[in-house]
This record gives C-alpha cells, sequence and structure tokens, in this order.
C-alpha cells in the first residue's frame, strides 16, 4: 500500500465537495449527478463490478458470480422502480412516450424505448465493441479513474463511433429495422404485480441457464474460479486487534467487496436517482459531446443537422449538462477508491494490435448505443427496470454480441485461449 496515495485520495474527495458546490451556484440539481457518479465509480471499483464481465467472464472461465450477481440488482431494481411508477401512476402521472402537454410523467419512464429489429442489430453491435474495447460504457469510465490506459482509446472511439451513429440516425428511424418496433411499457399489459413476476420470472430463467452452465464448465474442466490479487484479500486477524488500526482501515477501503454488495449497492444508487431526478442512468451520450467537445477544441466543426442538438449542448457548456457530470464522477469516484487502497498505478501493458482492437470496439459500442437508443446503462439496465420491453430485447442482442465478439477475438488471437486470459470484470 502506498499511504502518500491515501493523502492524494482525500484530497480529490476534498476538490470534489468543492466542486460540488460551485456545480450547485449554476444549478441546484447538478451535484446529485456527480455526487451518484462519485458513488456508482466507488462501488464498482471496490467490488469489481460491471456489466460486460457477466458476458465475457462466463465465456472465458464458465463462472457466472458476476452474472448473477447482475440478476440479484435487476430484480432488486425491478421491485424498487414498480413501487416508484405505481405510486406515482396512482396520481395520474403515465409513462413518457404517452404523455401530453402538462401530464405529470412517471419516474424513470423516459427510458422505455421501442423495442424494434434496431435495438437488436445495435446491441449485437455494442456487445462486439464491448469485448473487443474491454469493457462497457460505464466499465470505460471506471477504468480511466483506475488509471488503465486502454480506457483512453477506447473514450475518444466511442464519441466517434456515437456521432456516426447520430448522424444515419434518419436513416434508421425511417427503415423499417426501427419502424416494425413497438413501444411497450410492461404495466400497461400485466398490471404492476403482473409486470414484476413476469421479470422476475425472466431473471429466474437466466439464472437456471447460468447455473446449468457453470455446473457444464465444470464438468468439461474449464471452469476457472475467481481469484482476487492479493491486496484485495482479507488480512489475518491481528492478535490484539485495535479499531484505529491498518486492520480496520484495510477492511473498510482496501479489501474487495463481493459482486453482491456492488449489486445491491448499485440498485440503492439506482433508486436514489429515480427518486432524487425524476430520470434513470444512462451513460452513452456524454461520449458523443466530449469528442464533438474535443475535435472543436482542434478546429473541426460540425454542420449536419443530426448533430446540431449535440453541438449546442456542447455550446452550452459539458459542465451544464447532467449525465457528463455523472459519467465525470464516475470517474473519480473509480480513482479515490484506487486511491484510499493505495493501489492506484497507471496500466499501459498492451500492444499494437489491442490498439487497433480497442479503437474498434469503442467505435462500434458507440455506434451501437446510438442504433439501439442506449447502452448496458440505459437501454439494458434502466430499460429492464422501467419495464420497457426494449430492455429484454437489449439484453439478449447484447449477451449474442458478447458471444460473437468473444468468439471473433479468440479466432483473430488463438493464443489468447481462455485458460490464459487474465479476466478483468468490469
Amino acid at each position: 500500500m502506498k499511504k502518500n496515495q491515501i493523502f492524494l485520495g482525500i484530497l480529490i474527495l476534498i476538490l470534489m465537495v468543492v466542486f460540488a458546490n460551485h456545480l450547485f451556484t449554476r444549478d441546484a440539481k447538478l451535484p446529485l449527478f456527480l455526487i451518484t457518479g462519485l458513488m456508482l465509480g466507488y462501488v464498482f471499483t471496490r467490488s469489481r463490478y460491471g456489466f460486460a464481465g457477466s458476458v465475457r467472464k462466463i465465456y472465458f472461465t464458465g463462472n457466472g458470480a458476476l452474472t448473477r450477481a447482475l440478476l440479484l440488482m435487476f430484480a432488486i431494481s425491478i421491485i424498487a422502480t414498480a413501487g416508484i411508477h405505481y405510486g406515482a401512476a396512482q396520481k395520474g402521472a403515465v409513462a413518457a412516450f404517452k404523455a401530453g402537454e402538462g401530464d405529470a410523467v412517471i419516474p424513470g419512464s423516459g427510458f422505455v424505448q421501442p423495442a424494434s429489429l434496431a435495438t437488436i442489430i445495435g446491441g449485437i453491435i455494442f456487445g462486439i465493441g464491448m469485448i473487443f474495447g474491454g469493457c462497457c460504457a460505464s466499465g470505460t469510465l471506471t477504468d480511466v479513474g483506475e488509471g488503465e490506459a486502454r480506457a483512453w482509446i477506447v473514450v475518444p472511439f466511442f464519441g466517434i463511433g456515437g456521432i456516426i451513429g447520430a448522424m444515419h440516425s434518419s436513416w434508421w428511424k425511417e427503415s423499417v429495422f426501427q419502424k416494425a418496433g413497438v413501444q411497450v411499457y410492461l404495466p400497461d399489459v400485466f398490471g404492476y404485480i403482473g409486470a414484476v413476476l413476469v421479470s422476475l420470472i425472466l431473471l429466474l430463467l437466466i439464472y437456471i441457464f447460468t447455473k446449468k452452465y457453470e455446473e457444464k464448465r465444470q464438468k468439461e474442466e474449464t471452469y476457472i474460479d475467481e481469484v482476487y490479487e492479493e491486496w484485495q484479500k482479507p488480512l489475518p486477524k491481528a492478535e490484539n486487534y485495535k479499531f484505529f488500526s491498518k486492520e480496520t482501515y484495510h477492511k473498510f477501503f482496501v479489501e474487495r467487496w463481493s459482486f453482491t454488495t456492488g449489486a445491491v449497492l448499485t440498485a440503492l444508487i439506482f433508486v436514489f436517482i429515480i427518486n432524487t431526478t425524476g430520470s434513470s442512468w444512462g451513460a452513452s451520450g456524454p461520449y458523443t459531446l466530449w469528442s464533438i467537445w474535443l475535435f472543436q477544441k482542434l478546429g473541426i466543426s460540425f454542420s449536419s443537422e443530426a448533430l446540431q442538438g449535440f453541438v449546442d449542448t456542447v455550446n452550452n457548456g459539458l459542465m451544464n449538462h447532467t449525465v457528463s457530470i455523472r459519467n465525470i464522477g464516475i470517474i473519480f469516484g473509480s480513482a479515490i477508491a484506487m486511491l484510499l487502497a493505495g493501489n492506484f498505478k497507471f496500466n499501459f501493458n498492451f500492444k499494437l494490435k489491442d490498439i487497433i482492437f480497442y479503437a474498434i470496439g469503442g467505435i462500434l459500442m458507440g455506434y451501437g448505443a446510438r442504433v439501439a437508443g442506449g447502452c448496458n446503462a440505459g437501454a439494458l439496465y434502466s430499460g429492464i427496470a422501467n419495464f420497457s420491453l426494449s430492455g429484454w430485447f437489449f439484453l439478449v442482442a447484447m449477451t449474442i454480441g458478447g458471444v460473437i465478439g468473444s468468439k471473433l477475438y479468440l479466432n483473430i488471437f488463438p493464443e489468447d485461449a481462455p485458460v490464459k486470459i487474465k479476466v478483468k470484470d468490469s
């Protein structure tokens, strides 16, 4: 443990408080987005929790622990969100896509997107991209905060993919791939109790499949158990334990949390986001904005009508954009977690072939998210938790894309056989 990093972590935390106070002078809701971002980043890093790993880890190692934790997170979120939605509906609120002028909107229902072939195609593209890029939309942010140089390559190319996707958006909207879609809010079909039960049954089926697949891999002797890094493990019990000791500090700030802990805390933060903002969690949009901002700084302007909304947002100031603030919070939350643990380090351990794959992965994720209407956070998590049929479409598509991406990668680089791969969880 590098003790000087602990002081740096505390300093950054103090600076985040100052930054939150500054944001409050701009808009009272901005600090909430920063705080939830910090919490998400901290939780993801402490528990090594993420979405891409739920596909990549079980495919490469046969270990479904992270996948099962994600299912638990979905279940908790669905039950909690049902109460929020039902309470709002009882007061006359309606789903966002049905709301007229003056109508109250059910919190989070803005993430009820059309379920279409575009959702499936975009989800598959995104799934392939997250394997090539090494992480998903939220995982890229945590990796930036943890010092993974790989993520610094993914970020701008994710934005470039988003720009290309936005420029193609009118074509997708007019195509049969999206026009044939249906916008379904599950409580409209099954009622709130029915929607919860249907969702939980689907999660149970995925859980059973995950367990069966794990058993299959164990029988084939291709199962690789989860291994914590040495510094993440609990310390041996001290003979004369004192509360104010390195053992206590290690327990609270260093020792790795379980996937289950990450799942529960993420679900609680998710519910907090809906309750405090009236919206849900998305992460992919800022990548496009950040890339446009970067290109503008390099003297490149955008005249495409499809990008005008993004350009206007950038010109209005990224520090006024709520989701950008949350994404920045995720980055710093992850950095603080690593610094307080005294194990922050920059990782440049990759080759030229990896850089190419990271760039391609970023572009595919950005484009896929634009086509599907969101990423692992917005289209998948917020979709399913807010009872959108599209969330389930995206789940299936992203999983298929993840498997395709894994097969493609291993076919191109057979030397990276699963048993040789050091699987990262984010």
